[in-house]
């Protein structure tokens, strides 16, 4: 469980990168109360789920999916640049996570 609580915080990690964006330096009113409640969301799942999990692995977890999610939510739909080299590194990103994860204690 304590560990769904990181990927949802993760995602809710893409959330508010995304929002802070289309906030314009906090312009934009709706984007800016998405941006919070995104960014207390996540927090606030991540907190819980450290109260059972090592916080290396955790926040590597928490950080990998808000990046590689963000990046990959940017090409997606907000025209950011898609390259070979922006791919394979999102990737290696991934596995970066997955290998930290796979290090570590079990729970």
């Amino acid at each position: 469980m304590p560990w769904l609580l990181v990927v949802v915080a993760g995602l809710l990690e893409t959330g508010f990168a995304v929002c802070l964006k289309l906030s314009h330096g906090f312009t934009r009113l709706w984007p800016t109360i998405a941006f919070a409640a995104f960014a207390l969301g996540s927090f606030g799942l991540l907190t819980l789920a450290l109260k059972k999990l090592d916080v290396g692995p955790a926040y590597a977890v928490w950080t990998g999916i808000g990046a590689a999610g963000t990046a990959i939510y940017g090409m997606i739909f907000l025209g950011d640049v898609v390259s070979t080299l922006k791919l394979v590194s999102i990737s290696l990103v991934i596995v970066g996570v997955i290998g930290l994860q796979l290090s570590g204690s079990a729970h």
